[in-house]
């Protein structure tokens, strides 16, 4: 799980310090742009401004669809310096978190006077108690942000609880009437959720785009539930109707109805501000989130030949570029001095990995790719004819399915992210933990596996893989050495191969051979 503590962070360790000395550079900086913008409208007599009617007359020759710009309006000081006074807000609140901490409605306000020119004059009297009341209201505002969506939800829809969060939710027009884009304002809603789940969990906060992208995969994906941020919330959404289904992780849910009641202590009760007594199934949470820097590297890559985007060649975070590189890789991405190559599309596989937020743990998901002289030495003593019907159990990105033949062999894999890959490579795949798959009446002919090792987990896999091989088939598995010491499959003829010493983990491995007569 991400979250083992039932501590609540106290909220104000959340936010990032105010910089006053970068506020009075802005200042000085206001002023100076101030005093050229008077002097330039000083030193424009009529005959000055003539001169300058010829050279806008000119310009708009060049440009016919220029909007027509007369010298008086164009040298309007106050017009001029309500821009700069606008810029300037703009910049400074760029110096704090406090604008990324306001819920939607807020920041649309902000945008709405810095666009429109509406901003207060930008001096210190103005800015200094403004800025000292905003950075206060951040823990206001981050239970501000929680009722937004709390307060936007569906009163058309029963499963929408007005306890508290808990229930599906259901959000109505989350995409635009022209299309499967997202609007901009549900998206802002639901952007505002991801941010105070993000500093719940320690992350730093995605980017606007990152929620607006994560909506628009789902309305590509209508009516199918959809993982983010690590399983802290899933999202579906019907395209015909334009509502957004969202459900929260009950560790996250008694977190959030906890900041609502700070600001609706009677509305919300105890119960919903208690963390859950068990576990809920169907969220169990993955590991290792990925820091949204990481994503916002990664979003937009897609095709078999990926070039490295302007954002990964001008940051110098090299931790970053490593984890990034470390990701594409996981999904079969080759290095070289352009980008990564890819032996298929990859395009499904880095959006499921943009949604959830996550790649799979190594240690917990038992995933190690089978290097491809290992893999190629099972499937050789698979001895696969022409006519056998396959299997790859816990199959990863494929190692081994690669070289079976695809058109006669089902793949079984839990993780969602391993699944996009082996479908986008054209794999029969069936996302499920092998333990419990058993299809009724099927058995295969040729199995060929890399189980899980860790706590004995070789041997449970291999004695349910040795119930689904037919008469007469073959379960080839890449175990520990170890395993040759323990007992042979029943009824199975069984033979090991050479010992190899597994890439990237101190376990050598041997290859069993076991054949049902």
């Amino acid at each position: 799980m991400l979250i083992e503590s039932n501590e609540v962070v106290p909220v104000e360790h959340f936010f990032a310090p105010s910089n006053e000395g970068a506020l009075d550079h802005l200042f000085g900086q206001r002023d100076a742009v101030k005093a050229r913008i008077e002097r330039i409208a000083n030193l424009m007599d009529p005959d000055a401004r003539l001169a300058l009617q010829f050279c806008l007359d000119a310009e708009r020759q060049r440009s016919p669809t220029r909007t027509s710009i007369e010298p008086d309006s164009l040298l309007h000081v106050g017009r001029a310096v309500a821009a700069l006074d606008a810029a300037m807000w703009d910049r400074a609140m760029k110096l704090t978190d406090v604008r990324e901490c306001m819920p939607q409605a807020r920041r649309d306000d902000w945008y709405k006077q810095i666009s429109e020119h509406q901003t207060p004059e930008f001096t210190p009297d103005n800015v200094l108690p403004t800025f000292e009341m905003l950075l206060t209201s951040r823990t206001r505002f981050l239970a501000e942000r929680v009722d937004g969506v709390f307060q936007a939800l569906s009163r058309k829809h029963v499963t929408n609880q007005p306890e508290g969060f808990g229930k599906r939710m259901i959000l109505q027009y989350v995409l635009s009437e022209f299309g499967l884009g997202c609007d901009y304002r549900r998206a802002g809603l639901i952007h505002d959720l991801r941010c105070v789940i993000a500093r719940f969990m320690g992350r730093d906060d995605p980017q606007h785009s990152d929620s607006s992208y994560v909506i628009e995969e789902a309305a590509r994906r209508a009516g199918e539930w959809i993982s983010i941020d690590g399983g802290a919330l899933r999202l579906r959404v019907y395209t015909g109707v334009r509502t957004g289904h969202l459900e929260v992780h009950p560790d996250m849910a008694w977190r959030l109805n906890s900041v609502l009641a700070s600001l609706h202590p009677a509305a919300i009760p105890s119960q919903f501000r208690e963390p859950p007594k068990r576990r809920v199934k169907a969220f169990d949470l993955m590991l290792q989130p990925l820091p949204f820097a990481v994503l916002e590297l990664l979003r937009g890559l897609s095709g078999k030949g990926m070039h490295r985007s302007p954002s990964y060649t001008i940051t110098t975070d090299k931790a970053k570029r490593r984890r990034l590189d470390e990701v594409v890789s996981l999904i079969g991405g080759v290095a070289d001095d352009d980008g990564w190559n890819f032996d298929y599309d990859p395009a499904d596989a880095i959006s499921e990995i943009l949604c959830s937020g996550c790649i799979p743990d190594a240690v917990s998901h038992q995933y190690y790719p089978t290097p491809e002289y290992i893999a190629r030495a099972a499937v050789d003593a698979a001895q696969i004819g022409p006519d056998d019907e396959c299997l790859e159990p816990s199959a990863g990105t494929g190692g081994l399915a690669d070289l079976m033949p695809r058109d006669r062999t089902q793949c079984v894999e839990v993780n969602a992210l391993h699944c996009a890959v082996l479908r986008s490579k054209l794999h029969e795949v069936a996302e499920a933990d092998f333990l419990s798959w058993r299809p009724a009446g099927v058995e295969f002919d040729r199995v060929v596996m890399n189980p899980p090792y860790s706590e004995g987990r070789w041997q449970a896999h291999v004695e349910h893989a040795a119930g689904l091989v037919a008469k007469g088939g073959r379960l080839v598995a890449i175990l520990p050495e170890s395993a040759r010491n323990k007992r042979s499959l029943p009824g199975f003829d069984t033979s090991w191969g050479e010992v190899y010493k597994f890439p990237g983990t101190s376990i050598s491995v041997s290859i069993l051979t076991a054949v049902r007569p």
